[in-house]
């Protein structure tokens, strides 16, 4: 039987944009899911989506099901005959047809026959059906009488297998080959021949790019050459960009205007006006200054663009003119006189206001600035001021604007320059991949108030449970960790927590609170090093340790990810495994003192020549943070602890001989430990 292509589309009123593609990705899973558990083979799935319609395109795929063998155990041979009469009849075969399988538990009657598969067309309507349902939709909704529900109200529904409609009604539409045109440019109805005819039938009759991909390069292109043609260089946000591309079925990129004076107001309130309400890409100049002009994207190939561009000037211009009107208005009143207000605004319940935050992050700022060789005052001034602007009138409308628009109004106040952005680098990485603060008093601001975050949060025994983080305590935790790391902070991080902890005073989870956090955030790192393809095992086997300072873990990490690499590591860390067992099955603490008149066979005094030799060599290096130079130096040890472990029974008879033989372990196995546990390599 021949193959054919099949398509699905489910016509719809406008879909939600920023969930266009989740819903076109489960959209597409869904199918190629249920036709993989049918068993129903296929070349390629493709999938299509616009603001009004989500699409599904497979090619080459089987006309039926294939055959498969099915078997069913029935009854035991010693069951009533009319229990196998009644197995054997919902089989479709006579008693005598069935066969007899042996088992542990005994003998048993079993059916095996073959399953003839379904066609691919009665298959169908259920595999669509079921995809749909499962769509992540978090509130379908209804209209009109019907009893529907889909996340927007559903038009037409195109089912063709070849050039056959497949007969099938799904959410109250019953299929058919027709889709439909642009709203504007040809709202009618298009019959479809063939699945494969799908795009390009829509493109030139409909005026309808149904390639989300397609579409995107296509804005893509249409905006950077419009940029060009201002003379600058268009600023494409890849979240913008798709957002546009969900909200457009036949886009046209237009460039608009508005007056010089709204650039008196700082560009990032400018383009997060043009870009959050109005979906604009903006421009920059040569020198990187935001230009006067804004591209829009309009759904329609208008006969008089300019119209277009007049109506989106004209809607611009009121939000620019208030961006404006704030930040004058925000200046007539310095940003320290709006601390106090901060007594009204709720940080956390029973953590206090925010402006009982900024008192606690204020001494802690000027701690870590005074450990980092950053100037405390500076730190403690910068903390002071670091909630103000959510006073303001600005961040009030434009939220995202937070800690930048406090620079702005710190630097027209006279504050200090380093103090000024500190207010904005407070907030630095905003999220991962971001780029760090820089300043020591940014950098200071950053840990404290991430810290007195995590410690306050954890007092209260609010921690992060399972997938809900509703203080981004995580993200958080690792912000710390970044900037400590990629900065090459030299500081403990228990310690800060410590003090940390103390800003709050009594709290209900105070017991242990600092080691709490450390654990949590000791634990980011795994994810971390996940993202460099370190292994798990080798997060552990410093992990085992402890380290308080994550420079310290990092750099020991990144020495046991390279000593892993080394050909005697495996070799040496099944020997740190097998000390470990030895040792932690002695009763009582196995000393580290050596006699070197106990020292009989070959083997032993070469391994303990060989550990006194190098304790002296990696000593300095382990205090100096060389735990690279540390490891390889401990991988020449593999030929004499070979030799010991083949040659020497560690468990003598004589208990003397025996406890010298374990300390001599014992000794190895620090040398190891002071940069991470070996043995969890294995």
């Amino acid at each position: 039987m021949s193959q054919h292509d099949f398509l699905v589309e489910l016509g719809t009123e406008e879909l939600p944009p920023k969930a266009l593609q989740t819903l076109s990705g489960a959209f597409l899973n869904g199918i190629t899911a249920g036709l993989d558990d049918a068993g129903i083979q296929y070349t390629e799935a493709r999938p299509f989506a616009s603001p009004r319609r989500l699409a599904v395109l497979i090619t080459n795929i089987a006309p039926q099901q294939p055959d498969r063998a099915i078997e069913k155990r029935g009854p035991a041979t010693q069951a009533p005959e009319k229990a196998v009469q009644g197995f054997a009849g919902s089989c479709g075969v006579s008693p005598e047809q069935l066969e007899v399988m042996e088992t542990p538990k005994g003998s048993y009657y079993v059916y095996r026959g073959v399953e003839k598969g379904q066609s691919t067309a009665a298959l169908l309507p259920a595999i669509v059906s079921e995809s749909l349902n499962k769509l992540p939709i978090p509130k379908r909704m209804r209209w009109g009488a019907s009893r529907t529900e889909f996340v927007r109200p559903v038009k037409w529904l195109c089912m063709l297998l070849g050039d056959e409609v497949v007969e099938a009604e799904i959410l109250g539409l019953k299929a058919d080959r027709k889709t439909r045109g642009h709203r504007f440019h040809y709202d009618h109805d298009i019959e479809l021949m063939a699945p494969a005819d799908y795009a390009q039938v829509l493109k030139s009759t409909g005026k309808v790019l149904a390639d989300f991909a397609e579409r995107r390069e296509l804005i893509r292109e249409q905006v950077i050459k419009a940029g060009e043609q201002l003379g600058g260089a268009a600023q494409i946000d890849e979240d913008l960009l798709d957002e546009v591309t969900a909200l457009n079925e036949w886009p046209v990129a237009l460039t608009g205007r508005f007056e010089e004076r709204f650039l008196e107001v700082p560009a990032e309130a400018l383009i997060s006006s043009m870009k959050e309400h109005q979906k604009y890409f903006h421009a920059l100049d040569a020198d990187g200054k935001l230009l006067p002009f804004f591209i829009t994207l309009a759904n329609i190939e208008s006969k008089d663009p300019q119209q277009v561009i007049e109506g989106n000037e004209k809607v611009i211009r009121p939000r620019l003119s208030d961006a404006l009107f704030f930040f004058e208005t925000d200046k007539k009143q310095p940003l320290a006189n709006r601390n106090e207000k901060l007594k009204s605004v709720v940080f956390q319940q029973q953590l206090g206001t925010v402006y009982d935050k900024t008192q606690r992050i204020e001494g802690l700022a000027a701690a870590i600035a005074e450990l980092i060789d950053g100037d405390p005052a500076l730190a403690r001034r910068a903390a002071e001021l670091s909630k103000c602007d959510l006073m303001t009138d600005m961040v009030f409308e434009f939220t995202d604007l937070q800690g930048l628009m406090g620079y702005h109004y710190a630097l027209h106040d006279g504050e200090h320059d380093e103090v000024a952005l500190a207010l904005n680098e407070q907030y630095m990485p905003r999220f991962a991949g971001d780029v760090l603060p820089t300043t020591p008093s940014g950098i200071a601001l950053a840990i404290a108030d991430r810290l007195d975050t995590l410690t306050g949060l954890f007092g209260i025994n609010q921690p992060p449970t399972g997938s809900k983080d509703p203080f981004a305590l995580r993200r958080a935790a690792l912000g710390v960790l970044r900037i400590i790391v990629e900065h090459k902070l030299d500081i403990d991080l228990h310690q800060l927590l410590e003090l940390a902890a103390k800003q709050h005073g009594e709290l209900p989870g105070s017991e242990g609170l600092a080691d709490r956090v450390l654990d949590f955030m000791l634990d980011r790192f795994r994810a971390w090093y996940e993202d460099q393809d370190i292994s798990a095992e080798t997060f552990l086997a410093v992990h085992a340790l402890r380290p308080t300072s994550p420079l310290d873990f990092d750099r020991r990490v990144q020495a046991v990810s390279h000593f892993r690499a080394l050909p005697e590591a495996e070799s040496l860390a099944a020997a740190n495994k097998r000390v470990s067992n030895i040792l932690s099955k002695q009763e009582g603490d196995v000393g580290t003192d050596i006699d070197t008149s106990l020292l009989t066979e070959s083997g032993e005094k070469a391994l303990a020549e060989a550990i006194t030799s190098i304790e002296a060599e990696v000593q300095p290096l382990c205090e100096q943070g060389d735990y690279r130079s540390t490891l390889e130096k401990l991988a020449s040890l593999r030929t004499v602890i070979d030799s010991f472990f083949d040659n020497v029974m560690v468990m003598a008879d004589d208990p003397a001989v025996r406890t010298n033989r374990l300390a001599l372990l014992k000794r190895l196995r620090r040398l190891f430990l002071g940069v991470a546990d070996i043995s969890l390599l294995g």
